[in-house]
């Protein structure tokens, strides 16, 4: 027996163990090539948030965009909020296409986790 044969098993085992930790952390899905456009779209969104909200509000970018972030997992915690009346209007499109955003990434997981169970 090879005295690499143990290490090449616990590496083995280590992969299996991990496993499903990777599908937690939904490689799968981000992997999947028509994911992409839904993740796209996630991105494209808090950029547009970060940089609307820069320029409506008048915050530093990085308040900006984690306005954006918060806003879009509808998360809302509170601490910072739109004051203008124009913010307040792209915030609630904003929220909305954030609920849109999750509901499609959902279905991706599922549609993925349904490829891979067959």
């Amino acid at each position: 027996m090879d005295e690499k044969e143990p290490i090449r098993q616990t590496v083995e085992e280590e992969i299996r163990t991990y496993r499903p930790i990777r599908s937690l952390f939904l490689w799968d899905v981000v992997s999947d090539r028509d994911s992409r456009a839904t993740l796209s779209w996630a991105v494209a969104t808090l950029l547009i948030g970060t940089f609307a909200y820069h320029w409506l509000e008048g915050w530093s970018y990085l308040d900006a965009l984690y306005f954006s972030v918060i806003s879009l997992a509808t998360i809302g915690y509170g601490d910072l909020t739109p004051t203008t009346p124009l913010a307040k209007a792209f915030t609630i499109i904003y929220v909305i296409n954030g609920i849109v955003i999750l509901l499609a990434f959902f279905d991706r997981i599922r549609v993925v986790r349904s490829k891979r169970m067959k």
